[in-house]
Parts: C-alpha cells; sequence; structure tokens
C-alpha cells in the first residue's frame, strides 16, 4: 500500500487523520462492501494490515488550519530565496520534470485507474502532461522568462519576475493531471503550496512526492518550495484568500464557485488563476471530412462527458447533418462502460444522474429528438435502475437561434449527452456569420473546433472566433498541440482575465530595466532626457 503523509517545509507529517484510496473497480464490484471497508479504515475503526491489498491501494493523509498554515510560512520564507534561483537551473528542473512523467507514465496511469479513470481517459490526461512540458513547449516558454534588446550603450531588459507563493487547488474530477500544472508555478520561481483533494488525493501525492520534490531536492531548491496538504475545501481556500503570504491562488472547479473566489483574490489583493467549467462547439462545415469529424464529435464522451474540454455541443451543416449524424451512431453504439482497466472502456461511472435526465427530459419537451441513450445501466451496460453508468445520449436540435434555450446547450453538462444542432432553412442566409456569433455568445470559452475544407471559410473561423482559449481546425477536439498551451479559456471558463493559460506566465509578471554603464550620463545629457526629443519642434 502507498503511503502519503503531508510534506511541509521539506517533511513528512502525519497530519490529522488518514483517507484511503479503494480500487475503483471494487467499489463497483461490490458498493456496499467496499465503500464500509473504505469508511472503517478512514475512521480508524480497522488496522490497515488487515485490508486486503487488492482493494486497498494507498492512504494520505489529511491536515487541518494548523498544517495549512505552516505550509504557507514555509512557503513564504523558501519564496525569497528560490526566487534567485537561476533560470537555467529552473530549465533543468523542467526538463527532469518532463523525462520522469515519461520514465513514470505506466505507474501514474495506473494511480489513476485505480482513482477511477478508464484506461484510455487516463492515458490522454498524461499525454497532456508530456505535451505541455515538451522540449518546444519549454523552450517556448522559457523565452517569454528573460530577453534583452541593445540600444547603443543601453541595455533593455524584459523579465518575468516570480509572483511568490502560489496555492494550487486540482479539481476532484481529474486531480493528478490537472495538479501537473502548478509545476510550471515552480518553473517561474513560485513557491508552491499544493492541495490534494480528499476524494482522490493519491495520483497528486504521487505526482509531487515521487517526482516533483526529489527534483526540487536534486537541483538544492531551499526547504520549503513544495509543500502538500490536504484537507476540507473550503476551509483551506478561506485560510489561503485571507492571508498575507499568499500572493496566487490556482483554482480549478465549477464556475460559480471559482468566480466568487476570483472575486474575493481581487478584493485581498491577490492573483486568481481560474481553470473553470467549459462548454465547448465542435462545428462541422459542409465541405468537411465526415469520417473524422463524427469521430471527434465521440469525444464528448470521454469518461462520460465529466471532463472540461470534452465537446459538449456540434453545430452541424444542415447539407450534411443527416449522414454525419448516422455515422455518429454507428460509432456511439460500440462505446460502453464497464471496469476502468478494461483498455476498450471510455465511460466512466456518473453519481449525479438527476440532472442528465431532467436536461434529457427538457430537450425532447422541446421538440428535440433523443436518437439514442437515456438510461441508467450496469458495468455490462444493460439496463439498470441501480446502474453507476449512463447510456451515451445524441440529441437532435432543430434551429440554431432556438438552441441556446436549452440547458443541455446552454450549460455545462457533465454527463454523457451530446447535442447536435442543425440549422433550419430560414438560417440559411448568412450561415456562416450566424455560427461564428453563437460562438462567440457561449458564456463559456474554453476550446473550439471547427471541420471545414474551403480555405476561406476555416480563416473566418480563425480570424473572427474570439471566444475560446484554443481553436483546433480538422483534429482532434481534446489533443495537444505543443507548444500550445493544453489549459484557458474566457468567459466563465477563466473569468475577467481569462485566456489560453500557460501557468508560467500567469504566475509570473513582467518587469522591465534599462541599464547603462557608470558614467554614461553627465548632468546636461540627464537635464535633456527628461525634456522632449529634439524630433518634436514646438
Amino acid at each position: 500500500m502507498r503511503s502519503y503523509p503531508l510534506y511541509i517545509n521539506g517533511q513528512d507529517r502525519d497530519g490529522q487523520g488518514w483517507n484511503y484510496t479503494v480500487k475503483a473497480s471494487a467499489l463497483l464490484a461490490d458498493p456496499m462492501g467496499t465503500f464500509n471497508l473504505k469508511r472503517a479504515l478512514d475512521l480508524g475503526q480497522m488496522d490497515p494490515s488487515e485490508a486486503p491489498a487488492e482493494v486497498v491501494m494507498g492512504r494520505s493523509a489529511w491536515g487541518e488550519r494548523r498544517e495549512g498554515a505552516e505550509a504557507l510560512e514555509a512557503a513564504a520564507r523558501a519564496s525569497r530565496e528560490f526566487a534567485r534561483m537561476p533560470l537555467d537551473v529552473r530549465r533543468a528542473m523542467a526538463e527532469d520534470y518532463h523525462d520522469a512523467i515519461v520514465e513514470r507514465a505506466e505507474e501514474f496511469v495506473e494511480i489513476l485507474i485505480w482513482e477511477g479513470h478508464p484506461r484510455r481517459l487516463a492515458e490522454w490526461e498524461l499525454r497532456g502532461i508530456i505535451e505541455g512540458t515538451a522540449p518546444e513547449t519549454l523552450d517556448w516558454m522559457f523565452a517569454q522568462l528573460h530577453s534583452e534588446v541593445e540600444q547603443g550603450e543601453r541595455r533593455i531588459v524584459f523579465s518575468r519576475k516570480p509572483d511568490g507563493v502560489v496555492c494550487l487547488n486540482p479539481p476532484q474530477n481529474a486531480a493528478g493531471s490537472n495538479s501537473a500544472l502548478g509545476f510550471a508555478a515552480i518553473a517561474a520561481g513560485n513557491a508552491l503550496v499544493v492541495k490534494a483533494p480528499r476524494s482522490t488525493p493519491l495520483s497528486v501525492m504521487f505526482l509531487y512526492r515521487e517526482i516533483v520534490a526529489p527534483i526540487l531536492d536534486r537541483h538544492g531548491a531551499p526547504t520549503g518550495t513544495l509543500n502538500i496538504i490536504s484537507g476540507e475545501t473550503k476551509q483551506i481556500l478561506r485560510q489561503w484568500t485571507t492571508s498575507p503570504l499568499v500572493d496566487d491562488v490556482m483554482f480549478f472547479g465549477d464556475s460559480t464557485v471559482g468566480l466568487k473566489l476570483g472575486a474575493d483574490c481581487e478584493a485581498a489583493g491577490k492573483k486568481a488563476v481560474l481553470e473553470l467549467s467549459g462548454n465547448d462547439a465542435i462545428v462541422v462545415w459542409e465541405d468537411a471530412d465526415l469520417e473524422t469529424a463524427a469521430t471527434a464529435m465521440c469525444e464528448c464522451f470521454y469518461g462520460s462527458s465529466q471532463i472540461c474540454m470534452v465537446p459538449k455541443h456540434a453545430i452541424v451543416h444542415p447539407d450534411v447533418a443527416d449522414e454525419l449524424i448516422e455515422r455518429v451512431l454507428e460509432r456511439v453504439r460500440e462505446i460502453r462502460p464497464g471496469y476502468p482497466e478494461d483498455p476498450d472502456v471510455l465511460l466512466s461511472p456518473v453519481l449525479k444522474a438527476d440532472r442528465y435526465f431532467s436536461t434529457l427530459a427538457e430537450a425532447r419537451e422541446a421538440g428535440a429528438k433523443v436518437l439514442c441513450g437515456g438510461r441508467r445501466v450496469d458495468t455490462t451496460g444493460a439496463p439498470s435502475e441501480q446502474g453507476f453508468f449512463l447510456e451515451p445520449s445524441v440529441v437532435r436540435v432543430d434551429g440554431l437561434a432556438e438552441s441556446r434555450m436549452l440547458a443541455c446547450v446552454r450549460e455545462e453538462t457533465f454527463f454523457p449527452l451530446l447535442p447536435v444542432i442543425v440549422p433550419t432553412e430560414d438560417e440559411r442566409t448568412g450561415l456562416l456569420d450566424r455560427v461564428i456569433d453563437f460562438m462567440n455568445a457561449n458564456e463559456y470559452g474554453l476550446r473550439n473546433s471547427v471541420w471545414a475544407s474551403d480555405p476561406s471559410v476555416i480563416d473566418r473561423f480563425v480570424t473572427e472566433v474570439t471566444n475560446a482559449g484554443l481553436l483546433k481546425v480538422n483534429q482532434s477536439h481534446i489533443s495537444f498541440a505543443a507548444p500550445l498551451a493544453t489549459h484557458g479559456g474566457t468567459g466563465r471558463t477563466g473569468g475577467p482575465h481569462g485566456e489560453m493559460h500557460y501557468p508560467i506566465l500567469r504566475t509570473s509578471h513582467l518587469q522591465g530595466a534599462a541599464v547603462v554603464p557608470s558614467g554614461t550620463y553627465s548632468s546636461e545629457q540627464l537635464a535633456a532626457e527628461v525634456g522632449l526629443p529634439e524630433r518634436v519642434a514646438i
């Protein structure tokens, strides 16, 4: 069994108790028995040595306000020294981080599977970490941190300085992979406090305790540069937003909660780096490659759509809608539930299914056509009122303008439902303008993708779609393309300062310097420099 204490000021700490990680497949096979086993372990009512090794995979410590305060104090002390760490050393750390992720890829994937991620989803998540730290990505990012321009005897310096202490709260649904972005804050020269969620702490603990901490030690980072805690989320976030020791808060989660946190941070003079909900669009134009477009549309169902950056709705040109929908349905019929270890399984359990059924009912009542899905199923795919899975659903919605009235189009959905919006005959006039306006009116702005052949149509989308962190054209919606960032968005996805999100930039700030050798200027020259330049005549 893996065992991860808290990690504060370079020391392991037991904290106030332990959260035990049980295999997700064991929960699916025996929900009540496995739940009771975990509960007994979490409450200290059972000796861990008596727990079945094939079910209990690890444990992670959790703490309270005292441990949280000590982590912030350690980070604040370390931040001043670590900020002086040379850029080339931090670049070497980032390269080591990438290499370690690659080397321990299967180990990381296995832990994600224990936490309930289907293997295909876990491998995709790991691919994002690898692309986000690939050599071409590091080249681009580190080039932004320092540059110089010579102007005669004057040297102009552009340098990004670390903000200081960065606190990271990853999401529960994909804690390990999203927490990996925190290393970029370290690469920027910040000290980092990471909160592992109590529901899925193991992957976060593994990443930072077994990969990041040894890298920092090897390169001589000061004690306290990294601190790993776990505990009650609201309490920890309140501690971060009110502490004078915290400079930045990186928050992953729900938009309503995140935007409120962002406002609290701004009121307290802190920077909020927000990764919130998504409601991505995929557009398929009349001249698109329908075969590959249909495959990309089905990326909606990765992890039962409980991932923010999968396509959440499709907009399909009416001339190809019928054919494309049939291709999509053929693929959806092959998507099945099952245990996360199975490499053919794509769906994850959906525990809060009520909203799925109410959203589906609303769409039906409004005239949308439910083309497939709509039932609870068990791990075999058989209908079951007690099933943990939901059948993938495709809903046809006719009318671009009317579709925004439906919750399945307007809001982020965290269940396997793909609305396919088909513009009506009345909307053909100026259809390209209508579609672009529709995309830009989305309250969320994580990713968008477009499938088309006409270069002029593609250029219109690239030029005029402004509401997204990333636009993909004729590619997988969910794939990664180094050196482009893996995360970030506008609107309710990233807040008022949202954009494509490079944490190394978002947790640093640009400082300029103008340097000349001593004795370069006389008093007369100094006086002349603050007057109007000679080229200006008055």
